[in-house]
């Protein structure tokens, strides 16, 4: 008998045995009283509600104002606890507790019952204690286990049970043993259901194709398919070992591993929000990323860095870059938001990315509260929060290394042209209101002569370098002369006010131009040597940011020294309980240094630790993702117990624990994972079961779709245009040209159109490079399931809608690939036009009927190609901006110039090539749209 049956078994008796009932009162009965009412009834003596106290059977007989016990032992109907607890009789009591969402439940309303029913025996604290240790191991088999941690908002929850199966992340991790030659498959064979066969492996062509995608990101060439189909021939264990080395010490490796990584971490090359600035360095953290895979750094290394890189080594521009790990989340402060609420939304951002992304563990859940389903108590949400509580941001000096690409700065003309515009634009306004002031002067009959006076001082300022204000780019004559005379306290009337004589236009060009030049201030960074960074030190006193932080001198003396403490409903108005840097207590009670340097360094030990259970299985779960198109637990950011739960848990064990064994080698994980037999296997099903069970049982290879970047870089790589550099300043794509082009609204201003890079070797690298704007998406990457950088993605949504169809068979994009691997076959002068096209594509040659059918409607669109006359298409130099100006509400336009397009290079038209070319790019588009090209089997 279960104990759950055991236990509806004895609340149906009509009465419990004097033991039974007083073992129900300690098991259920009493922690009910704990948990519902005592917070107003006895918890706090000087504020009891009604009179009722519950501490005691003696006071809970008394009853409260209606001096009635409130318990008649032996009689639950004629009980005002009871009654009131069935929210049934209101009439004459009043349902307990108060709130509709705090009613007992049904089960809940027995436990009273039968606990009446049997006299309502209430043991004291001692006898409680006693009957509870002895059946403590029989009801923690039955209702779970009290786990230990720190800090609990109360006793109830502090002495909430867990179902042991919840809590398996927490366990010290196991390693299994084993006895073949590859571990993998025996630990996959354990939980293989009865009757399933493996598929066998799949064919060398399948196989190169899939392994290559998987480390680099994009197609195996013909040539190395066919070398390799040769070497498999002859020794299958040998070639697919040779085949995955070549891959891993490829330099491709690296950017692929870092599309999975920088998904993790939420990269963006700006801030989101409603400035959404350009975060111009961010892109030397991605690159740091693709540098620390290719290396194959210890990933306990890689944490360590990404967490307290700056701690570690201060003059290492290396880790400085790595740190910026802990800025990649939305955040900006703006002058009309309170300093405090930014700043505690940076620190609840970089807790819960540090525990989504390397412990697999959604921490904010217990920010306002001790954690609904999991051991983790607020105190430990804020204890780990204080590791950051002198953590600060700036942009810090950070000489470019020698294997950084610095190439491409000259761009910066383009930024450099959009800067004259806005100075020239200012410095118009301003002599615009000079001659308004004139006017002015006029019109008030008022003497000039100190006015003159002021005009001429200023402008002498202004020659000698002076700026009214230090952050800002453009410093004007008008408003240096109003300056000039407030500081000599002439009286307001006397002098004109501020933008004299605007119209509704000039206005919005002076918005513009001065939000613009702010704006210009974060992207020209992009070419200069600095580091999206942090620092230890005291926060310093600030209302707004709107140009790239530096590290002040006196971080350590001038600012608050934050004092971290549990926050009343994650207000940061409302501090509670002090707390000090610690780690997760279920893990046992760490605390660590809490002096203003070296905090992040101790958490980052801790978690980078061999022992940490979290740590070591949350990697080895996503590898083994990257690789199977599903993980061993199937979420991969929670390993809490609303996650799902390990599949396969003795394997789950065997590679962290392994993963420790081979020195946190990633390369090394690889190897293990791709020469087992499950990794192999074809992808089609050879047995009765349906294809989720068969993909699910590792018994079929699980066929994916290209991501978004994939199929991108995979057209490119067959056409011949792709640039295969590594690193770099990101680069333009050409995107839809209408949302290139739409307006796009930030604070006070409008955002730069998408102008794509002049040149195509430019535009044509890993899609890993493209400038990542989080207010700017690309349809194309969008509608393939590109996730959004707001939120950490731990694994990639595959959806089948019809917008794919748009942007893959109709998309120009699309189409300028198809014309381009045309080209590139007609100008190869192959002896067999389409027999290359599939091999380029496919990696194979085609069937006859497929040369057949390829064949004659290329032939047939000869002619209607040859019909059509093409012209050269003209980019826009210029876009128009329809707004209304928010100083006076009225209308007004300007013309937003597009510099970048002066010198654009377009790829391949149709109007360069002949119609035979045309129309073998209609037969190359429809390869390029079929599933043999988008799916990896």
């Amino acid at each position: 008998m279960t104990g759950k049956v055991l236990i509806l078994s004895l609340l149906a008796a009509t009465s419990l045995s004097a033991q039974d009932a007083e073992a129900l009162f300690v098991r259920r009965v009493w922690p009910l009283f704990q948990e519902k009412c005592l917070a107003c009834h006895g918890n706090d003596e000087q504020k009891i509600k009604g009179g009722f106290d519950m501490r005691t059977l003696e006071t809970a007989l008394k009853g409260g104002e209606s001096e009635k016990p409130s318990i008649i032992p032996g009689k639950p109907e004629e009980s005002p606890l009871y009654l009131a607890s069935t929210r049934q009789h209101e009439a004459d009591w009043e349902p307990m507790p108060p709130k509709e969402a705090d009613k007992l439940y049904a089960e809940q309303l027995n436990w009273i019952k039968a606990w009446i029913t049997g006299g309502a025996p209430w043991p004291d604290e001692s006898k409680r204690n006693a009957i509870a240790k002895a059946n403590a191991e029989k009801w923690s088999a039955e209702d779970g286990i009290t786990i230990k941690t720190t800090g609990a908002l109360s006793p109830e929850w502090a002495n909430r049970r867990y179902k042991p199966e919840g809590l398996w992340a927490y366990q010290p991790v196991k390693k299994p043993a084993t006895k073949s030659p590859n571990p993998i498959d025996e630990l996959i064979a354990l939980h293989m259901p009865e009757g399933m066969h493996p598929s066998p492996p799949a064919d060398a062509r399948t196989f190169i194709r899939r392994a290559t995608f998987d480390l680099t990101g994009l197609p195996p060439t013909p040539e190395e398919t066919a070398a390799f189909e040769k070497e498999f021939i002859q020794d299958q264990a040998s070639s697919i070992q040779h085949l995955v080395n070549r891959l891993l010490a490829s330099p491709h490796y690296g950017e692929r591993m870092a599309r999975h990584w920088l998904d993790v971490t939420r990269y963006a090359d700006s801030s989101g929000f409603a400035n959404d600035y350009e975060r111009g360095n961010s892109w030397r953290y991605r690159d740091y990323v693709v540098r620390s895979f290719n290396a194959d750094n210890p990933y306990d290394q890689f944490i360590k860095e990404q967490i307290a890189g700056d701690e570690m080594q201060p003059s290492n521009p290396e880790l400085l870059i790595a740190t910026g790990f802990l800025r990649m989340g939305p955040w900006e402060l703006t002058g009309m938001e309170v300093a405090k609420i930014a700043r505690q939304r940076f620190l609840d951002d970089v807790t819960n990315s540090v525990g989504e992304t390397f412990l697999a563990h959604s921490l904010q859940c217990a920010r306002c509260h001790d954690h609904k389903f999991d051991p983790v108590p607020t105190h430990d949400y804020y204890s780990i929060q204080a590791c950051f509580g002198t953590t600060q941001l700036a942009e810090r000096p950070a000489p470019f290394l020698p294997s950084e690409n610095t190439a491409g700065f000259e761009e910066s003309k383009y930024l450099e042209s959009r800067r004259i515009d806005h100075m020239t634009m200012l410095a118009r306004l301003d002599e615009k209101m000079l001659a308004n002031a004139e006017k002015w002067y006029a019109e008030k009959k008022l003497d000039r002569s100190t006015w003159d006076k002021a005009v001429v001082s200023a402008r002498a300022f202004i020659a000698n370098g002076g700026k009214m204000k230090k952050n800002r780019s453009f410093t004007g004559v008008f408003e240096t002369a109003r300056a000039i005379l407030q500081k000599q306290n002439i009286p307001e009337d006397q002098y004109p006010p501020k933008l004299v004589g605007f119209e509704p236009e000039d206005y919005g060009n002076e918005r513009v131009a001065r939000k613009g030049l702010e704006r210009l201030k974060w992207e020209l960074e992009r070419y200069e040597p600095f580091a999206f960074s942090v620092y230890d030190g005291r926060t310093p006193q600030v209302t707004s940011i709107n140009q790239p932080i530096r590290m002040p001198q006196d971080r350590m003396t001038t600012g608050e020294l934050e004092q971290t403490a549990i926050l009343g409903g994650g207000d940061p108005f409302s501090p509670t309980q002090p707390v000090k840097p610690a780690a997760l207590s279920v893990l046992g009670s760490v605390e660590f240094p809490d002096a203003i340097e070296g905090r992040r360094t101790a958490l980052a030990n801790w978690i980078a630790s061999k022992d940490n259970p979290l740590t070591t299985r949350a990697i080895v779960n996503r590898l083994w993702l990257w690789h199977f198109g599903q993980a061993i637990a199937g979420n991969p950011n929670n390993f809490g117990s609303t996650g799902k739960k390990p599949t396969h848990p003795e394997l789950l064990d065997w590679l962290a624990a392994t993963l420790v064994e081979k020195n946190w080698s990633i390369k090394e994980m690889h190897r293990l994972i791709m020469t087992s037999a499950a990794y192999r296997r074809s992808s089609e099903l050879q047995t009765e079961a349906s294809h989720e069970e068969a993909t699910k049982s590792y018994v079929v290879f699980k066929p994916r779709r290209l991501m978004a970047e994939e199929m991108r870089d995979a057209m490119l790589s067959i056409t011949g245009e792709l640039n295969p550099t590594l690193g770099g300043i990101p680069n333009r794509p050409e995107i839809n040209i209408e949302v290139a082009m739409q307006p796009r609204q930030v604070m006070g201003t409008f955002a730069s159109a998408w102008v794509p890079n002049a040149k195509p070797a430019q535009r044509h690298r890993r899609s890993l490079y493209a400038l990542k704007i989080r207010g700017v998406r690309d349809p194309f990457m969008e509608v393939f399931n590109e996730p959004g950088p707001d939120f950490s993605c731990e694994a990639r949504e595959v959806s089948t809608v019809t917008p794919q169809v748009f942007s893959l068979f109709n998309g120009q994009a699309t189409y300028d690939r198809a014309l381009a691997l045309a080209n590139r076959v007609m100008q190869e002068k192959p002896s067999d036009a389409i027999t290359r096209v599939f091999q380029l594509a496919y990696g194979r040659p085609p069937s006859a009927a497929e040369k057949s059918a390829c064949t004659t409607h290329w032939h047939t669109m000869v002619s209607r190609q040859a019909a059509i006359a093409f012209k050269q298409p003209h980019p826009p130099l210029s876009v128009k901006r329809d707004a209304v100006e928010e100083n006076t509400g009225e209308k007004f336009s300007f013309h937003e110039k597009l510099p970048g397009y002066a010198d654009f290079i377009p790829d391949l038209q149709p109007a360069d090539v002949d119609a035979q070319t045309r129309a073998l790019a209609d037969v190359c588009l429809v390869l390029l749209n079929s599933n043999e090209f988008v799916y990896l089997y």
